[in-house]
C-alpha cells in the first residue's frame, strides 16, 4: 500500500474509532447452523469453523428440510431451538445450506434473523417491516436479543463455498485500494438506485474510490470492491475482477430465488468471484428500501464493520432479501499492513 494511502486510511480509522462505537462482531458472536445428515453442509460448516476459529459451542446441527421454501411453523421451531441452544454471546447467524432459501415470501436469512412475519406476505409492492439494524451503530447487535442478522453460505457446491470462505479470510485488514462501482443501466424499472448515486459520490469523495459507470460492454472491470447495478441479467459478470471481500448485487425481482434461471442469482455472483451478494426471493417491486443502499453499505464497510453487518445495515426492509456470502469478511478492520522501509505513517 503506498505511504500516502496508508496515512489516509489510518487517519480515517482514527476518526471512526474516535466516534466511540468500537464493538465488533467476531467468531465468538457468530452461530453456525448446518443441516444434520447433509455431508456437504457439514463439510462446509466445519471448514468455516477451522478457517474462522469458531468455537465448537457455536456450531449447531439442525434437522432442516431440504426444500426451497420452509413452512413458517417449521421455521419458528428451528429458530427457537437455535436461540435456546446457542450461547448467549451469539448475536448473528450463518446458515450453511443451499435450500431452503425462503420461508413463504420471506428469505431464510431474514426469517431466521427476525422471525417469520406474516404481514410481509401481503401485496408484493407493500412496505414490509422496518429493519431495526438499518444504518445503526455497530453495538446494536449487542443490545438486542430479538435480532440475529443472518447470512447464508450455499453448500451444494462445496468447492465454491470454500472459495468464498477463503476470499473472506483473505480480505481481512487489507485496506484494499478497490473501487465501489455504481452502474447505470438502460433498464428503467430496475435502474432506480441510480437516482442516489450522486449522493454517494458527494458523501465519499476522497475517502474511497467511487465511480459511476455505464454497463461495461466487453471491457474488463478491475479492482471491484462493490458493484451495484439494476438489471434482470448481469451479462458482464465474467468481466468483473473482484477483490477479496468484494460484493455485488442487482436490483431485480428474483435474484435470491435459486430455482429460477431467467434472472441472475446470488449464486451467479459468488461463482463470478464475489464474497457476498443479495437478492430477493419473492416479488418486491422496485422499492429501493428493499435493496441495499450503496451509501449506507459503503459507510459501514469502510469504517471496519464486517460484511454481514454492513450489508444488513444497508437494507431498510430486508424481509424478502437473501443475504449470501462470508459474514466475517472485514477488509477495513484490524492492523494496517506494515509500512515499507523509509515510509512515514501518521494520524
Amino acid at each position: 500500500m503506498p505511504a500516502a494511502r496508508r496515512v489516509a486510511a489510518f487517519g480515517l480509522l482514527a476518526l471512526l474509532l474516535a466516534a466511540g462505537d468500537v464493538w465488533a462482531l467476531g467468531a465468538e458472536q457468530l452461530g453456525v447452523l448446518y443441516r444434520r445428515g447433509d455431508a456437504r453442509s457439514e463439510e462446509v460448516a466445519r471448514f468455516y469453523q477451522r478457517m474462522r476459529h469458531v468455537p465448537e459451542k457455536n456450531m449447531l446441527a439442525l434437522r432442516v428440510p431440504d426444500v426451497s421454501s420452509l413452512a413458517p411453523d417449521v421455521l419458528t421451531v428451528l429458530r427457537e431451538r437455535a436461540v435456546r441452544r446457542l450461547p448467549s454471546a451469539v448475536q448473528a447467524l450463518l446458515l450453511v445450506w443451499t435450500r431452503p432459501y425462503a420461508v413463504a415470501c420471506m428469505s431464510s436469512t431474514s426469517a431466521f434473523a427476525l422471525g417469520y412475519d406474516p404481514s410481509s406476505c401481503g401485496s408484493p409492492c407493500a412496505h414490509t417491516a422496518w429493519n431495526p439494524a438499518f444504518d445503526a451503530q455497530a453495538s446494536v447487535l449487542s443490545q438486542r436479543r430479538d435480532l440475529f442478522p443472518a447470512m447464508q453460505l450455499p453448500s451444494d457446491d462445496v468447492g465454491m463455498a470454500k472459495e468464498v470462505i477463503r476470499r473472506g479470510v483473505a480480505s481481512d485488514a487489507t485496506y484494499p485500494a478497490g473501487v465501489m462501482y455504481l452502474v447505470v443501466t438502460g433498464d428503467q424499472l430496475r435502474n432506480v438506485r441510480a437516482q442516489r448515486y450522486q449522493d454517494v459520490m458527494m458523501s465519499y469523495s476522497g475517502k474511497v474510490s467511487v465511480r459511476i459507470v455505464r454497463e461495461p460492454g466487453g471491457r474488463t472491470v478491475p479492482s471491484v470492491l462493490s458493484y451495484f447495478t439494476g438489471t434482470a441479467r448481469v451479462r458482464e459478470l465474467g468481466q468483473l475482477r473482484f477483490l477479496p471481500g468484494g460484493i455485488g448485487d442487482h436490483l431485480s425481482s428474483y435474484g435470491g430465488n435459486l430455482d429460477q434461471h431467467e434472472q441472475t442469482t446470488v449464486l451467479d455472483w459468488l461463482s463470478a468471484g464475489a464474497t457476498g451478494s443479495y437478492g430477493s426471493v419473492s416479488e418486491p417491486c422496485n422499492d429501493t428500501g428493499k435493496f441495499p443502499s450503496p451509501l449506507i453499505f459503503i459507510k459501514h464497510y469502510v469504517r471496519g464493520e464486517t460484511l454481514l453487518e454492513a450489508y444488513w445495515k444497508s437494507v431498510a426492509m430486508p424481509a424478502q432479501g437473501l443475504f449470501v456470502g462470508e459474514p466475517l469478511a472485514a477488509p477495513y478492520r484490524g492492523a494496517l499492513p506494515p509500512s515499507p522501509p523509509g515510509s512515514v505513517r501518521g494520524i
